[in-house]
């Protein structure tokens, strides 16, 4: 059908589009944030481009649906703006009948939406966090770059190589220096190793010298040795990656009904039931007057987006701290949405305002006076 086709047409190329701006648009803003965080030390440098893909692919959710919106009104405020529109009301088709071709348009589209949110998001999550912890929780040696001065994760030492060999655990050419107390320690070796003994990691130094002094009254003793042991790890245990309700599947939230998984349910089914509703409010939110302009459409559009977006994030606070439940919330919220969405069509539909019904009235007025 030419009216169908055509309509899906144009959404198509305004969505794919907006898709590109989009997603150009978050790339940039969490490269540079990724960027921050690796000069501050949050983040791996060798990571950071795989940091920001998982973080992009965290964000698509919003991205697709905030884009789907945007193509459903600039595609239908065009129609209206070049009295297209007037073309399809007079050939008989209602504002009614553009919802069949927008959701036959979009279920593709709401698909990858929730998939993305029920199966992705929780995995780019996961793996975000699995790298920032694998790097904050890096012991002293894993910390060390060839040819520059790294600090410790207790900050009481400074470590400093020249080779090193990763592998094998080895460094050439190695400084440390470290502050217990009132010592402080400078020892430079000609190798290094770790090595395990027992539960503990130790720093085995050969060929080298270290000259202690005491800082209260200056005194310096010098040592040379040939082997020398320094601790590094007491009681090392791997990091254990303790995941929490944004980083757990979706059958582990259902089979874990906490208000926290509640409240994380709540929002990742509701990012899929938002997509829903926001194409019924494009539909209703484009049938205005199109000498008003389009940078209206777009900036109602924009308000009613972070509008329902905020209100889903409150709902998740409200629903992890018991102060409403997971169903009651959603119903009363989407629900409302969906009502309210539907009234707004009807109206739309049926062209009705309070314009239309205040000349019918004022006769009445008149006669009786």
């Amino acid at each position: 059908m030419l009216f169908h086709s055509s309509l899906r047409k144009d959404l198509a190329r305004n969505f794919g589009a907006t898709l590109v701006i989009l997603v150009t648009i978050v790339m940039t803003i969490i490269l540079i944030r990724t960027l921050g965080q690796a000069s501050r030390g949050s983040v791996n440098p060798s990571e950071v481009l795989l940091v920001m893909g998982f973080s992009v692919l965290a964000q698509m959710t919003t991205i697709i649906t905030l884009s789907l919106f945007i193509s459903c009104v600039a595609t239908l405020s065009r129609m209206y703006g070049e009295s297209e529109m007037v073309i399809w009301f007079s050939s008989g088709q209602g504002l009614g009948q553009f919802i069949q071709p927008l959701f036959r348009f979009a279920w593709p589209i709401l698909l990858v939406i929730g998939l993305l949110a029920l199966f992705v998001l929780p995995w780019s999550q996961q793996q975000i966090q699995e790298l920032r912890q694998r790097f904050e929780k890096r012991n002293d040696v894993e910390r060390i770059a060839p040819g520059q001065f790294q600090e410790s994760a207790a900050g009481n030492r400074v470590f400093f190589i020249d080779k090193d060999s990763p592998g094998e655990r080895t460094g050439n050419n190695v400084f440390v220096s470290s502050r217990d107390g009132q010592f402080e320690s400078v020892t430079t070796a000609s190798r290094g190793r770790v090595e395990f003994v027992g539960v503990d990691r130790f720093l085995f130094l050969e060929n080298g010298q270290q000259w202690l002094t005491h800082l209260g009254t200056g005194e310096t003793r010098v040592t040379q040795f040939e082997r020398y042991q320094l601790l590094i790890d007491a009681n090392y245990v791997p990091t254990l990656f303790v995941r929490n309700s944004r980083q757990s599947t979706t059958w582990q939230l259902l089979e874990q009904p906490t208000p926290a998984n509640q409240a994380e349910l709540a929002w990742r089914f509701g990012l899929l039931i938002t997509a829903m509703n926001l194409i019924l409010l494009a539909l209703a939110l484009s049938a205005v007057n199109p000498r008003v302009g389009r940078s209206y459409h777009l900036g109602l559009a924009l308000f009613v987006f972070v509008a329902y977006y905020n209100l889903l994030t409150v709902g998740q606070n409200w629903i992890s701290t018991g102060r409403i439940g997971a169903l009651t919330y959603m119903l009363m919220l989407h629900g409302g949405v969906l009502a309210l969405a539907l009234l707004w069509l009807s109206l739309r539909h049926m062209n009705w305002s309070w314009r239309n019904l205040m000349p019918s009235v004022r006769p009445t007025q008149e006669a009786s006076a």
